[in-house]
């Protein structure tokens, strides 16, 4: 069944989100880019109010893919408690090498998330590679939120091969990119583990603002209903 991922940058989001029973807490900046992280000091605090009511994933920020760099960054969010870390895969800088680096931290139970970007053009074949280095999951998400969402910068064929090639490396799959709610109809028939949504559930929509409550129960609504039928 496929669940919600909902984007937080503060204490306070994360306990609203929560009491919307989403299935996934994730940390992030938005104010900072497609995958800004937070601050290391927050996520230890938020990971501590949430408690283990729901898992959390928290961002590394958008770092180049330099091995050294990234490996680091994520060794010392591993120290945060967070249940998953999620990696965004940028253009250019080498990838495998990365992957291998990160290898290490895999060894260690530590849940790594790639993160791909669709408006990118991202090569599907680092896939296996993730899977040999031990990873829990990939997600498809947009770098440029000018853009529009996942919808508009890929054909749906494309998403439905993402998905089918993350379950087939038994990868947890996830979609997101300025995702809205007459999105999800769309996606769900492809079966991912997880949509993410930030945007959808702010103010006016705008990824920076304020989270509305409104908003996110009518998101988890919606996916409910959708599964349902």
């Amino acid at each position: 069944m496929t669940g919600m991922l909902a984007s937080v940058n503060s204490v306070a989001e994360a306990l609203l989100v929560l009491t919307a029973n989403v299935d996934i807490i994730d940390l992030k900046q938005p104010a900072s880019g497609a995958l800004g992280a937070l601050d290391i000091d927050l996520v230890k605090q938020i990971v501590a109010v949430i408690n283990q009511r729901c898992p959390v994933s928290a961002t590394l920020g958008d770092l180049p893919m330099q091995p050294d760099l990234v490996f680091n960054a994520a060794r010392i969010m591993s120290g945060t408690g967070v249940d998953y870390i999620k990696i965004g895969f940028f253009p250019n800088g080498d990838w495998q090498e990365t992957v291998n680096k990160l290898s290490v931290l895999c060894q260690q139970n530590i849940a790594l998330i790639a993160v791909l970007f669709a408006d990118n053009q991202p090569d599907l074949t680092i896939v296996d590679s993730l899977k040999n280095a031990g990873f829990t999951g990939v997600m498809l998400d947009t770098m440029d939120k000018q853009k529009g969402s996942l919808m508009q910068v890929i054909e749906q064929t494309e998403i439905g091969q993402f998905v089918r090639l993350a379950k087939a490396r038994q990868l947890l799959s996830g979609l997101a990119g300025s995702l809205k709610l007459e999105d999800i109809s769309g996606l769900l028939p492809y079966q991912p583990d997880y949509l993410g949504f930030r945007g959808a559930l702010c103010l006016r929509h705008d990824r920076t603002a304020q989270l509305n409550r409104a908003a996110i129960k009518s998101i988890k609504q919606a996916i409910q209903d959708t599964v349902a039928t």
